[in-house]
């Protein structure tokens, strides 16, 4: 029932987001401008003519908003008529999690503690055999701590509109940096909604589109707001070891490049989330480690690719989990060499978040929201060179939708994440990422052959 329900969500946000205000780019350096593959101003001034040539348009948007309205009216009746059915399943959600460790937290309990969140699960409606306890680090509880304050069924409510509001802001600036021209105004929501981790979190009730804002609230605002770009990212460092490659960059280009502003902003909100998780719970960094100790993740089946890997070939040695991890490495001080001199992390930084995922010791498919970035991003270059698409080129990028919408049918038959059966999805972003740059690159190519040719 969550499941239909989160559905009906989606079909009301793609509806919703044309309508919710987003600042504009800010005016970056004609050297910014003429470096990036995505030239602002002139997007901007072609989108602008291409408004004043559609006399239509307002009653376009008047029809979409009184659309909007009736949905709303449709989903909030779906929610009021199965209200009884969706409580019964939210204590299965790890939203549950969340709202239990925010409330323990709150009343200055150890959040981390396996007795007692077990205990307090069970108050909810919670049947699993052991407790669903947070593991993301004392930092990152300040996201949660709001929840502790609700019921568990209010707290899922709230917890899935914050997930929502993320997925629209966090659209709606990816197509201010990425997008190409007004035609793509419905190509980039159609995306973004049917990328089967967003579906996979707003089910789960996971966390990943918060981080996934933060990514992209830094890619917004490093050049022109730096202190605001570094504060954001404390969102994605909930989950630190998601994006180790993207860190490992991040540190290296702060310290070369002299970032200071921006390295202030991180510093402080990284210091803000501390204190608020230690004024609650004085002992609250050794009731964490205290906890991964108790967990043994290294016994643990990771349904990661890496896990995956491990868990076929030398199910025994945990350090063999982070094999991948060292050859992303690898690839990344390469990587960076050879674009260090215009390095731009609009350009360069999604696909440090790509190959992070594909190596990464310990994700989920939720988790792999943090690539909507880096998905449009491919979508905005093939979009690009389309006229100068092969069939066979065609064919391939059909095939990767194909396997998106397998993971979409694979989740709606409500198959546990901790089987493993998804373990393959961060194979099919790197696999399309990769692709599309390679399209991207023969298409201007052949476009600058054609320039000469013509000179």
């Amino acid at each position: 029932m969550v499941s239909s329900e989160v559905g009906k969500i989606l079909q009301l946000v793609t509806i919703w987001e044309p309508f919710v205000p987003i600042p504009d780019l800010p005016v970056y350096s004609e050297e910014v401008v003429a470096a990036s593959p995505w030239n602002h101003r002139v997007r901007e001034a072609r989108i602008q003519v291409q408004l004043a040539g559609r006399p239509g348009m307002p009653i376009y948007r008047n029809a979409r908003f009184l659309a909007a309205v009736v949905l709303t009216v449709v989903v909030a009746y779906f929610l009021f008529r199965y209200s009884a059915e969706v409580r019964k399943n939210v204590a299965v959600r790890d939203s549950i999690a969340y709202w239990a460790s925010a409330r323990l937290l709150i009343t200055h309990q150890n959040p981390y503690d396996p007795a007692t969140v077990f205990a307090l699960e069970r108050t909810a409606g919670y049947t699993e055999g052991r407790p669903l306890v947070l593991r993301t680090p004392p930092w990152s509880l300040f996201m949660v701590l709001p929840l502790g304050q609700l019921s568990p069924f209010l707290a899922w409510a709230a917890w899935l509109a914050i997930l929502v509001a993320c997925l629209v802001v966090g659209l709606r600036l990816t197509r201010k940096l990425y997008d190409l021209g007004f035609n793509q105004q419905t190509i980039f929501p159609l995306i973004a909604y049917t990328f089967a981790p967003v579906a996979a979190c707003l089910v789960s009730g996971q966390m990943g589109l918060v981080l996934m804002l933060g990514i992209i609230l830094f890619l917004f605002f490093e050049q022109e707001h730096p202190f605001f770009a570094g504060a954001a990212l404390i969102l994605p460092f909930a989950k630190p070891h998601l994006l180790s490659l993207f860190w490992f960059v991040f540190a290296i280009w702060v310290v070369a490049k002299r970032k200071t502003l921006l390295a202030l902003g991180f510093i402080s909100a990284f210091t803000a989330a501390t204190l608020i998780a230690l004024f609650f719970d004085y002992h609250v960094f050794a009731n964490y480690r205290e906890m991964l100790q108790v967990a043994a993740i290294q016994k643990e089946f990771i349904p990661a690719f890496s896990g995956v890997l491990r868990l076929l070939f030398f199910r025994r040695f945990f350090w063999l989990q982070f094999v991948p991890l060292g050859i992303g490495i690898v690839w990344t001080v390469r990587y960076a060499i050879r674009n260090w001199p215009a390095w731009d992390w609009r350009v360069h930084g999604p696909a440090l978040l790509v190959v992070s995922v594909l190596t990464t010791p310990y994700e989920w498919l939720s988790d792999e929201t943090v690539l909507i970035p880096s998905i449009l991003q491919a979508v905005a270059l093939v979009y690009s060179v389309r006229g100068k698409l092969k069939p066979a080129s065609k064919v391939m990028l059909s095939f990767f939708a194909l396997l998106n919408v397998l993971l979409l049918l694979i989740l709606r038959f409500k198959i546990p994440f901790s089987t493993g059966i998804y373990f393959w999805s961060s194979l099919v972003w790197f696999g399309f990422y990769f692709y599309t740059q390679k399209l991207y690159r023969r298409g201007a190519l052949s476009s600058e052959r054609a320039v000469d040719g013509r000179a």
